[in-house]
């Protein structure tokens, strides 16, 4: 095979394009962000010569090019402009990247590795411009090392790329269609049995084509060559093999090693490219998932999005996932997830009148065991991804399967066994196609997802040119051209009794990502927070008072959260541009939110005086406040620190708690149980550092040897007792970490205020606790989960980082421990022994990383954090975790009545909004959050004429939970352990 290597890469390549011609080359560099094609036409431009050096970081150069196809090329070819802004060979999507007009505005294709040709008219003259975005290789070669590209304030001014090509060619197709055929049956070389006779044939075939080939006249022999391959290109699969359903796709991140508004770029030259296939292959349909994307295109290139929208209806390119983005599912809040939905499809509705049944997040950390659940709710039938082949220790068992969450609900699911959202259809992709897929024997039918992705640019007409080879070809599954729905109809159909995969899909990687960028996890949560704020107190105002409903406000918010939350944004793990531009819009989205929230409560004020009142935005009463209510709020009672011997007391009659020198815990008891929580010798509330070198993937990951190397915080500059708190102050070279250690009614809270400046260290925070038990509970969406916190087997040592949103809990048959927080998604919660040799549980918190790739500033300054603990069950943890996450807001007015109260406190009110179709009807989303049958009665203190259920974007279904409604009363429910239900009050009035 060297010999017909070698032919191929120095004879038939070379081959493709002949007779080439110069062009007339100007430029002109914008310096700064990028502009429309409207104003860089109007911009000077000057003489630019092959060979020149361009484009500064993150900078863009337009380049103007001219000149003409001769008249006298022959027949049997394309005349095509050949660009090379300087390439490296790389993936295309991590360098340079051009997008393709003609003098007219309109938008030709894009110009990237592997797809670097535009094609031009058969004869005459020809101008297109080309703006050329000088993108920054952040990560090739994977090395993980600082790098300064990643902010354009230190990315310096040298120019990145030399303009290597911009000639008219001619194509030779036969010549072209001949590098395909062999390139289709080299690759079955490297991946059938090396003894096997298809290999052989295939091989004799290859030695025969060079053979008959005149390596002086490729292309006056290239016909020659095709006929000796074309009985071997012939040869049909067995009726066994898989049936390969070849969707055209491109995975773009929505920020990543690059900015959003590079991606904005990114997806008008991906759709580009997939509309100029389109013209040329009937037969080709392309997937994209992301509302945002779509929108973003009808903003920044309307022009193209008409013809977007024209192929939708055609159905070459099919919007799926539903979502807005694609999110991460670990971390962001029930409502947050559901909304991904709501918005997602409504905009798909809206745009192309179309509503996808699939969930498509192919690249997230993980899967939280509450998706399902939210996906049926939005009325998706099916989920695809392919993350979990990324699993260190333990492969998942099935490729195809029925997925159930924690309400039991199911969404069948598929595995690409290609393992790969960015296929080629080449042969080493089928053959891992075929020796991965779970189902073998008992199903045909997977899913092949082929283009380039991530960075974006999506299928080439090579990828194209594979797959109508291996429709049906000896040595490979067949491979269809086919369209998501179509796959996923085949394949469940096909699976009569599918196995079933019960809860969260763990991945065995990207760990980290609960941790990185903690400002960012900050702002998502507080986000979230105000959101439910912003909603309930307008809907209250608008009920009550009939204030007009910020709908745009909110929907414009909402997107921005929604963005925020996409799996390498929210999880930390972008360039530092990325992270800088999220806490700025962060802070932007919390100043908004804060003014409807005035807004709203202002207009519940009437005309009460200036006495002040606390809003109570949380399910629950709070020290007198009624949830989602207004009222005088009694003080929380808490306890005067006082010291005795080396000690400082806490003590409120439910709690005795003592802190040593070393500014930890060293008892705690339970007063009213006679109890102490902490294991004996062994001290509480003790912060950890330690060592953070991950074997690779900085940001996104945490090994379990790492905790090898920890060492206890234990020797604070000073402990003080100030006011009703014990601030313990850590100083370690410049970073400073004050701990505000309070007693209030029968709970330990822990305020951080740290100023970090550490580098690859991890900061945890350990509860070590005297209680036997297996398992932890963990908060998720609309929900919980139990995990074990042994490590029996591989699956159990494999998960030794894991997700929690606002508590945890850990507890022996009738008693526990709940632990809060305010902004903490990563936990570690393990079994093992105290000194006195019994048995203990720690649980621990992890605060801040400090990961130096690829932002090596990443969570460098001031952060916060609040966490409490306290003895109780899985009902106190919740309602803990929605105090710490939705405070009492202290605002001038009057007690104010809640539009509604819920008579079981296992029935928890997640959101209360108006409908989106503007309507005016109420929506109230409910969930049971205790995990057992709850019987309940939504009182409501507001008129209306009808209650019925709905999907989560609003569309009456049948209800069993609603047991009865009595209008302008109330509704009766029975819930099932953690179903959600949204409710929808028809004509509320005051």
């Amino acid at each position: 095979m060297l010999r017909v290597r070698r032919f191929t890469r120095f004879r038939i390549r070379p081959a493709v394009y002949r007779d080439t011609r110069p062009t007339r080359i100007t430029a002109w560099t914008v310096g700064g962000e990028p502009v429309p094609f409207a104003e860089a036409v109007t911009k000077p431009y000057l003489p630019f010569a092959l060979g020149e050096r361009w484009g500064r970081p993150w900078d863009t150069t337009w380049f103007d090019v001219s000149g003409e196809v001769p008249a006298d090329w022959a027949a049997g070819g394309q005349a095509e402009l050949v660009v090379d802004l300087g390439f490296t060979g790389d993936q295309p999507g991590f360098q340079a990247e051009g997008l393709v007009y003609r003098p007219d505005g309109e938008i030709v294709k894009a110009i990237e590795p592997y797809n670097s040709w535009v094609p031009l008219p058969d004869h005459g003259p020809f101008r297109l411009l080309i703006e050329a975005a000088a993108n920054p290789i952040v990560q090739v070669p994977y090395e993980y090392e600082p790098t300064a590209m990643g902010d354009k304030a230190t990315a310096g001014d040298e120019p990145l790329y030399r303009l290597t090509d911009l000639s008219v060619a001619w194509r030779d197709q036969e010549v072209w269609e001949l590098l395909q055929d062999v390139t289709t049956l080299d690759g079955l070389v490297d991946v059938l049995p090396e003894q096997g006779a298809r290999r052989a044939e295939i091989v004799h075939a290859l030695e025969r084509m060079v053979d008959v080939m005149d390596p002086d006249d490729v292309a006056g022999t290239a016909a020659r060559g095709r006929e000796v391959l074309a009985p071997v290109l012939a040869g049909r699969a067995p009726d066994s093999s898989l049936i390969v359903s070849a969707v055209g796709h491109a995975h773009i991140d929505c920020a990543w090693l690059w900015p959003t508004r590079e991606t904005v770029r990114k997806v008008a030259r991906t759709f580009a490219n997939v509309l100029d296939l389109s013209e040329r292959h009937p037969e080709f349909v392309f997937a994209a998932s992301s509302a945002q994307q779509y929108a973003w295109l009808k903003d920044s290139q309307p022009r193209l999005f008409e013809r977007v929208r024209h192929a939708v209806a055609d159905g070459v390119i099919r919007p799926v996932g539903g979502m807005w983005v694609e999110s991460d599912t670990n971390m962001p809040g029930g409502e947050a997830l559901a909304r991904q939905f709501v918005l997602g499809k409504r905009f798909f509705a809206e745009e192309f009148g179309v509503d996808s049944e699939e969930v498509w997040l192919p690249d997230s950390f993980g899967y939280t065991a509450a998706l399902p659940q939210i996906a049926r709710a939005a009325g998706a039938r099916y989920f695809l991804t392919q993350k979990p082949s990324w699993n260190e220790t333990n492969p998942m068992p099935h490729s195809s399967f029925h997925w159930e969450g924690i309400d039991g609900s199911r969404v069948f699911t598929h595995f690409p066994p290609a393992e790969t959202y960015n296929s080629d259809l080449g042969a080493a992709d089928l053959a891992r196609t075929e020796r991965t897929f779970r189902q073998k024997g008992k199903a045909r039918h997977v899913l092949g997802l082929y283009g380039w992705g991530d960075g974006g640019g999506g299928p080439t007409r090579e990828m194209l040119a594979a797959a109508e080879r291996k429709h049906d070809l000896d040595g490979s599954p067949r491979v269809r051209l086919a369209d998501p729905g179509s796959f996923f109809r085949a394949a469940e159909a096909e699976l009569s009794a599918p196995p079933v995969w019960v809860g969260e899909m763990y991945l065995e990687l990207h760990r980290a990502t609960l941790i990185s960028q903690a400002r960012s996890k900050r702002g998502n949560r507080h986000s979230e927070a105000l959101l439910r704020e912003a909603e309930l107190w307008a809907a209250t105002a608008a009920v009550r008072r009939g204030a007009p409903y910020p709908y745009d406000e909110l929907r414009r918010i909402w997107e921005t959260v929604l963005l925020l939350q996409f799996h390498d944004i929210l999880p930390g793990t972008s360039i530092a541009w990325v992270h800088q531009d999220a806490e700025r819009d962060y802070g932007r989205v919390a100043d908004e939110l804060t003014a409807l929230i005035t807004t709203a409560l202002d207009a519940l004020r009437a005309d009460a005086d200036d006495a002040l009142v606390a809003a109570n935005a949380g399910p629950y009463p709070r020290h007198g406040v009624p949830a989602m209510g207004l009222g005088p709020a009694t003080p929380a009672a808490t306890a005067t620190p006082r010291p005795a011997g080396d000690r400082i007391v806490l003590d409120d009659g439910m709690l005795h708690v003592e802190i040593d020198r070393s500014g930890t815990l060293v008892s705690v008891v339970d007063l009213d149980a006679d109890r102490e929580l902490l294991p004996q010798g062994v001290a509480g509330g003790v912060l950890q550092l330690f060592r953070d070198t991950p074997r690779e993937w900085d940001a996104w990951d945490i090994n379990d040897e790492d905790k090898r190397s920890g060492r206890d915080l234990v020797e604070p500059v000073s402990i003080d007792i100030v006011d009703d708190a014990v601030v313990v102050r850590h100083e370690r070279g410049k970073t400073v970490i004050n701990v505000s250690i309070r007693l209030s009614e029968g709970k330990i809270d822990y305020t951080f205020d740290i100023d970090w400046h550490e580098s690859q260290k991890l900061l945890k925070l350990a509860f070590p606790l005297d209680i036997r038990t297996d398992r932890s509970t963990s908060e998720i969406q609309f929900g919980h989960l139990h995990r074990p916190i042994h490590q029996n087997t591989s699956w159990d040592a494999a998960r030794f980082e894991t997700v929690a949103h606002r508590w945890i809990h850990v507890g022996e048959p009738g008693y526990g421990v709940a632990i809060a927080n305010d902004v903490v998604y990563g936990h570690d919660i393990r079994g093992g022994q105290a000194p006195s040799g019994r048995p203990m549980t720690t649980a621990r918190l992890s605060l801040l990383r400090a990961p130096r790739y690829p932002d090596p500033f990443a969570d460098q300054g001031r952060h916060a954090f609040s966490v409490s603990l306290r003895p109780g069950g899985i009902p106190e943890a919740i309602a803990d975790g929605y105090a710490l996450h939705l405070p009492l807001r202290t605002v001038p007015g009057a007690a104010a009545e809640p539009l509604l109260m819920v008579t079981d406190r296992a029935v928890v009110v997640e959101s209360v909004k108006l409908a989106e179709d503007r309507s005016g009807d109420l929506v109230v989303r409910l969930y049971e959050a205790h995990g057992k049958r709850s019987r309940a009665t939504v009182r409501t203190r507001f008129g209306w004429h009808e209650a019925v259920a709905t999907d989560l974007l609003e569309r009456a279904v049948d209800g069993e939970a609603v047991r009865g409604t009595t209008p302008g009363s109330g509704v009766d429910l029975e819930l099932r352990p953690f179903e959600l239900l949204t409710l929808r009050f028809r004509d509320p009035v005051a």
